[in-house]
This record gives structure tokens, sequence and C-alpha cells, in this order.
């Protein structure tokens, strides 16, 4: 079925992102694999092409378009890219919607321009070694003394840890209070007291940096904070995680769809018995299966797509193309590596890097018992 989504904006727009990431990212993206992070020039370079921040202000140096296809043309050249170090998708999907949303015109001033220059790098930091999904098990603390609070705890997994310059950190300004005494505040690189950790050594992903991050007794300004008071939040995350997770899906489907589209050339090529291996019926079985499954997805997170430009995508529908998508993604791979036979073994093979790089699919952003926990809660019973 024809893909009727985009506009022709958009599809101009992808041909710079394309173009952008032959040239920028492509011909050092192995490198940065060994190095384990993205050197910040590529950042700068992607904000001057105007990669980020669509939904800012025009004042601000944003486009001020609310329109999340725009995000969605830049995670699908990503991923069809291979460029799996790019936490493009964290600074623009997961981050925007806090600095656009949430943020004063005082907060605004001093963040935004840089958020979309990609002189300001940014990260969310909820997970800590003991919380993962539960965000309401978090143990970081926030204390208000006068006009500041001193930030106290661990987080870990947090992509773009390394190269951050603002993470919104999740603390307990109440911890008595449960959900209500969750606050998000803005820490800034150079905060006494704000260090890194290890630049995690992952499964794949390898060029990310994802890591560690410490504070101890970090003093936060008050007017770092995102929302008009305390005990926010819990709620201000809850109303940010459709968008994240409808991302993921998007990056889930394209990575599905490119490594489908590589295995069917790589089917039509390789011979195996005097034949090619895709003149099999198990072969074209598989791929019939493949293809039916991705283009089916392709069309339910598009939906999503438009439902959360008109702001109508719910909790439960993301939780549904979250976890759905990220678990086909995997399926997909995995039988795409299993036809490439040997090769598929290969890290010089696109189909094993696609294949280390989306185990965390079905983990981040939510576990998939997580999303249909969030799904079964919603019958009421």
């Amino acid at each position: 079925m024809d893909r009727d989504l985009f506009e022709e904006e958009h599809l101009l727009f992808r041909d710079s992102v394309r173009e952008f990431l032959s040239r920028e990212v492509a011909p050092h993206h192995a490198r940065w694999e060994k190095d384990g992070i993205v050197p910040r020039e590529v950042w700068k370079k992607a904000g001057e092409l105007g990669m980020f921040g669509f939904s800012v202000p025009e004042e601000y140096g944003g486009s001020g378009i609310t329109d999340f296809r725009y995000n969605t043309v830049v995670t699908e050249e990503i991923v069809r890219a291979g460029a799996s170090g790019l936490g493009f998708g964290l600074h623009n999907d997961v981050m925007g919607p806090y600095l656009v949303d949430l943020t004063d015109d005082e907060q605004k001033r001093r963040w935004l321009p840089g958020f979309v220059s990609g002189e300001l790098i940014t990260a969310i930091a909820m997970t800590e070694p003991g919380a993962g999904s539960d965000l309401q098990g978090i143990r970081t603390t926030a204390v208000r003394e006068g006009d500041q609070y001193l930030v106290s705890g661990q987080k870990t997994f947090i992509t773009n840890g390394i190269n951050a310059d603002l993470v919104v950190v999740v603390a307990k300004t109440d911890p008595a209070a449960g959900a209500r005494g969750t606050t998000l505040l803005v820490v800034e690189r150079g905060m006494a007291g704000f260090t890194r950790g290890r630049n995690l050594e992952k499964i794949g992903m390898h060029a990310q940096d994802t890591a560690e991050l410490f504070f101890d007794n970090v003093a936060v300004p008050v007017a770092n904070r995102l929302g008009e008071q305390d005990g926010q939040g819990f709620f201000q995350l809850m109303a940010n995680l459709p968008q994240e997770r409808l991302s993921i899906a998007v990056a889930a489907v394209a990575a599905a769809e490119s490594v489908l589209d590589s295995t069917i050339d790589y089917c039509r090529n390789r011979q195996a018995f005097g034949r090619t291996i895709g003149s099999f019926q198990n072969t074209r079985f598989v791929l019939a299966e493949l293809t039916t499954e991705v283009e089916i997805a392709r069309h339910y997170v598009d939906k999503c797509v438009l439902a959360l430009n008109a702001r109508r995508l719910s909790v439960v529908d993301a939780a549904k193309a979250k976890w759905w998508t990220t678990e086909l993604q995997n399926k997909v791979i995995d039988r795409c590596l299993q036809l490439h036979g040997g090769y598929g073994y290969m890290t010089e093979y696109p189909v094993a890097k696609a294949w280390l790089d989306s185990r965390v699919q079905t983990i981040y952003g939510g576990t998939t018992e997580i999303m249909k926990e969030i799904i079964g809660r919603s019958f009421g019973f």
C-alpha cells in the first residue's frame, strides 16, 4: 500500500537529511563506534542544517512548527544510515517537549537557542541502579534550601550522558508524597558536585555515549526547576512518555524495513545449491511473512504520528506501538540474519550490526512487559 504520511516539504527535508548523513556521518561512524562517542562538532553541523527543535518558537531559533513528521524523517534517515551513535532522537523527540512546553520565558532564552543550534546537548536522567521502569522508586533527592536545591543521587544508562550540557534530573523533593513528591530539575555542565562515571560498554550502539551520572549535593537554582512548583515531575513525565515511545516505534519500523530491504537484495543474488536462495520456498515464505507484518506496523505507526500531531495519541496507543514494533524489529532482524547464513554473523555485514543495535529497543522507554501492563490496566479489571 502507498504511504501518504508526508507532504512535499517533508520529502525535500528528507533529501537534505539524507545528504547530510551521507557526507558528515557515514564515512566516520565506524571510527566513532571504536571511540564510543560522537564528536560534538557533528551536533553543531546538524544544527546548522535545521535538524533540531522544530517546535521551538522562531524567536529562539527554531521553526515554530509542531509537526512530528519532521522528527520522523530525521529518525528514519538516521536508522537507515545505520548511525546508531547519534543521540538526536533523544534530544529532539524526548527532550524537546520538556524544554519547549515546561519552561518559562527566562529558561527559554537561556536554553532554547543552544538546543536548536546543537551547541547545548541534552539528556534526561530517570533510570537509577535500583529503579528502571518504576519511576516512583527513584531515590535521588533534591532538598530545598532557600533559592536552590541540593541534589544527591546516582543515575545510570543515560543516553548522551557524556556529551550532555543540560540534564533533566528526576528527583524526589518530598520522598513521603509518592507520585506527588517528584520534581524535574535541570542540571547544567560544570555545576559543582555533578560528575560523570563510565561511558558504559554495551552490546550494541557502540558510538552512543551512555553513561552513569553522579550528584553530590549539587546546588541547582530554583530557576532551573521545570514547572511552577514542586511535585509536578511524575505527571510531566507521564504526559511526555507517549511521544518518547512513538519515537522508539518509528525507529523500530524503519530498522525493520531497512534490514528487510537489504535482505531481499541479498536473497536475489546469493547462490546456494546452484540457485539463488530467494528461489527457495522457505525463503519466499519467510520474506512474505515479514514484509506483511512490517507494512502493517508501518501504517499503525503513521496513524500514531498523525494522532500525536492532533494531540490525540493516548498513553495506551503509544504503548501498543512501542511494544509491538520493537518486538517485531527484533524478530525481523533475527530472521533476516538467519537468511544471511554465516555472513549474517560477520560484523562487516549491516544485518549483524542491526541485530546488536536492536536488542535494547524492547527495554528502554519502558519494557515490553510494562507496555503490556499499561494496556492491561486500561481494561478496568
